[in-house]
C-alpha cells in the first residue's frame, strides 16, 4: 500500500530521473507520477486517480511553465488545496516572492548532491500541509 502520492513535473529528463531515484531511496512507500510538462501535469490532476498528496513543480518549462500551472491550480475551485512545492534551479528573491504570492506552499532550490536532494524531499514530505502556513520566514527550504 502507498503511504503517499507525489506528482513531479520537469521538462528535463535528467532531473526527472534524479528525482525518481531520490524518492525511491526514501523509506516511505511513495507512488511517484512524473510529467514532462505543465499541461500533462494539469491533465493528470484534473483526471484522477491518483490524486497527489503534494506536487513538486519546476518553473522553467516550455508551454505551460510552473507559474502558469501554479496560477491555474490556485484559481481552480476543485484543486486549489493541493500543496505545491516549487522545485527549481532558481534562488532569485524576486522569483521566490512571485511564487509565494501566486500561492505556492514551499520553495526548494534544487540541490546539487543526491543526499541533499533526498533530504529536501524528505523534509517537504514531513510537513503537515493542512497546518503549515507559508510566511517569508519559512517559505524557502534551508538545508
Amino acid at each position: 500500500m502507498t503511504d503517499f502520492t507525489i506528482f513531479y513535473t520537469d521538462d528535463d529528463e535528467d532531473d526527472l530521473s534524479i528525482f525518481t531515484d531520490a524518492v525511491e531511496s526514501l523509506p516511505k512507500k511513495i507512488q511517484l507520477q512524473t510529467y514532462s510538462g505543465g499541461e500533462k501535469l494539469l491533465n493528470a490532476i484534473y483526471n484522477p486517480p491518483p490524486t497527489p498528496h503534494v506536487v513538486f513543480l519546476d518553473l522553467n518549462m516550455p508551454g505551460k511553465n510552473g507559474f502558469d500551472v501554479l496560477t491555474e491550480l490556485r484559481n481552480s475551485e476543485l484543486k486549489n488545496d493541493i500543496p505545491v512545492i516549487i522545485f527549481s534551479t532558481s534562488n532569485e528573491p524576486s522569483i521566490i516572492e512571485r511564487c509565494r504570492k501566486l500561492g505556492a506552499n514551499y520553495f526548494i532550490t534544487k540541490p546539487v548532491l543526491m543526499k541533499d536532494i533526498v533530504k529536501s524531499i524528505e523534509h517537504a514530505l514531513e510537513i503537515d500541509w493542512k497546518k503549515f502556513n507559508a510566511t517569508d520566514k519559512n517559505f524557502v527550504y534551508k538545508s
